[in-house]
């Protein structure tokens, strides 16, 4: 692949295609339109009468492909660039033996050169072709429309014999009146099959210009362990330890010394959080994001990247919004003392009096009844929801990978599991972050104060300096807007607060006086929206269907 520099700007593929799109449809229009009479007696001089029809029809399908080309040109297909190129010499030719239109001729060189010049812009590499490539199902889908066609031909008409067939057959499919007419009865079928040519057509288009798909099987053991070993080595960031989940996929720095874990949502390699790693291998880490997302026509984005990250990623030509903020407690300052709080105080009390108590264990210490009787909170909890979370939640309580995170039990005074939370360490820091927190719905008001107010002590007990709380998005706008936007934004998501709990989340997270971390989405160029919308199914916050993934072992 060619060195990002010495590739040809960014506005040569649009370009090209909108051109090739333009020079396409003119080619249609020529090739359907009568020759200039003074061209045409000049003409008949150089070549037989016969074969001006059979060069005008050859450049209809040229023409149309070369707009279906087109389409894929300003994705930076390299194929598309191929066919383009290629079929820009053809129909210059073509131009020339149909009518000696000069014209035509000159625009579809001009652009062949421009395609050429601009080659290193195509960077959008395809899967190879081999006896088991999509693209060999192009040949059976051909073959079934040229069946259904010349099957449609000898129903209306038995007697044309083979000749006869290829040509009325050929007419159909390039939706050319023929000979054949097609009765009352069968007056749907031409219409029929011109569609169906058109869908082979658009398959086959799509088939051999699709990129190079991102790996779509799950990591393998030995992966994941050596993503276990990174986060333990230098997971120094609050949600290093949510890239363990098992439905991420892990894309690591040629020396394997660092990694990022994505998942591919709507065309955006979408990373979890930072990279993990020396600070010495990151930068070629990020080289090899951007570059595995251009071979495969992908956009980078990334959830919940960190304050310094995202000063990094713009210096790599991204951009960055900030997404929210992250509550991080810190357990040495935290008191329920003074009226500020006492709120929260009177929760806690309450919960005390009516017999809650509260325990703090390592989920390798867990007995298997235990360990169901959690899960079995956990599940009432969601209350038949879709487990969600990317970046700021692990997907479940099982696994190796999971002994050294905690789990904070709170039972009722008859000894009943009634509410759980689940902290994940941050190796390079005596910090906890939150995973998830779950509770039976008939609990008393105030369970969930109650279990934070305990996990604090509880983690404080054990060394833990700052417990990462739950995401609040947007938390700046709501509790510090310091421009005008700022101010709008914030009034109206407090307004719409009913639909989508920012507020309320962002107020539960202040009860307990935490220091706020931003928090940024990161995109590329233009895909702001198609960023935003990856999260959001990524995260769950929008249904998506979505077939099963198989895990390698």
């Amino acid at each position: 692949m060619p060195s990002t520099e010495s590739r040809r700007p960014a506005w040569v593929p649009p370009l090209a295609a909108a051109l090739a799109a333009l020079v396409g449809l003119v080619n249609l229009a020529s090739a359907l339109t009568p020759n200039i009479s003074w061209r045409g007696h000049v003409l008949l001089r150089l070549e037989p009468i016969e074969a001006i029809p059979v060069f005008h029809a050859l450049t209809v399908p040229a023409g149309v492909a070369l707009c279906v080309a087109a389409l894929y040109l300003g994705r930076r297909r390299r194929r598309a660039w191929t066919s383009a190129f290629l079929l820009l010499g053809v129909l210059g030719a073509l131009n020339l033996l149909k009518g000696l239109d000069f014209e035509e001729a000159l625009a579809c060189w001009g652009l062949a050169a421009l395609l050429w010049w601009g080659r290193d812009a195509f960077t959008v590499v395809h899967e190879p072709v081999t006896l088991r490539s999509v693209v060999w199902r192009i040949p059976p889908l051909a073959l079934a429309a040229i069946a259904l066609a010349a099957a449609a031909t000898l129903i209306a008409n038995p007697h044309l014999g083979l000749m006869g067939t290829t040509r009325e057959t050929g007419h159909l499919l390039l939706w050319q009146p023929g000979s054949v007419a097609f009765d009352d009865a069968l007056g749907w079928v031409p219409l029929a099959i011109g569609l169906v040519s058109a869908c082979v057509g658009i398959v086959s288009a799509y088939l051999v210009f699709r990129p190079l798909s991102a790996p779509r099987t799950l990591p393998d053991r030995r992966a994941r362990g050596l993503a276990g070993e990174l986060v333990r080595a230098h997971g120094a960031d609050t949600l290093s330890f949510f890239k363990l989940r098992e439905d991420k996929h892990y894309l690591f720095s040629p020396d394997r010394r660092a990694f990022v874990a994505y998942r591919v949502e709507a065309g955006v390699l979408l990373l979890s959080g930072d990279p993990v790693g020396p600070e010495d291998a990151l930068p070629e880490l990020m080289r090899e994001v951007l570059a595995f997302a251009e071979v495969r026509g992908l956009k980078v984005g990334g959830v919940g990247a960190s304050e310094a990250m995202a000063v990094r990623w713009e210096a790599a030509g991204l951009r960055t919004i900030y997404l929210g903020d992250e509550a991080l407690v810190d357990t040495g300052a935290f008191s329920l003392e003074g009226r500020p709080i006492r709120k929260v105080r009177q929760s806690v009390t309450r919960l005390q009096k009516a017999g809650y108590a509260a325990s703090l264990h390592r989920m390798a210490d867990l007995r298997p009844g235990e360990l169901m009787e959690i899960e079995g909170v956990v599940e009432v909890g969601r209350d038949g929801a879709p487990e969600r979370g990317f970046s700021m939640a692990m997907d479940h309580l099982r696994g190796e990978h999971l002994a050294e995170t905690l789990v904070l039990c709170a039972r009722d005074g008859d000894g009943r599991l009634r509410g759980v939370l689940h902290f994940v360490p941050c190796y390079r820091r005596p910090t906890m972050s939150l995973s998830f927190m779950r509770r039976d719905r008939d609990t008393p008001n105030g369970l969930t104060e109650f279990l934070v107010v305990r996990s604090i002590e509880l983690l404080r007990e054990r060394g833990v300096e700052q417990v990462s709380l739950n995401f609040a998005p947007f938390a700046r706008w709501l509790h510090s807007p310091e421009r005008l936007h700022e101010h709008v934004l914030g009034r109206l998501i407090a307004r719409f607060n009913r639909f989508f709990q920012i507020e309320s989340l962002y107020r539960f997270n202040a009860k307990f006086f935490p220091r706020w971390e931003p928090r940024y989405l990161v995109f590329q160029g233009l895909a702001l929206p198609r960023t935003g919308l990856a999260a959001m199914w990524a995260e769950g916050q929008l249904p998506k269907l979505r077939l099963p993934v198989r895990a390698s072992g």
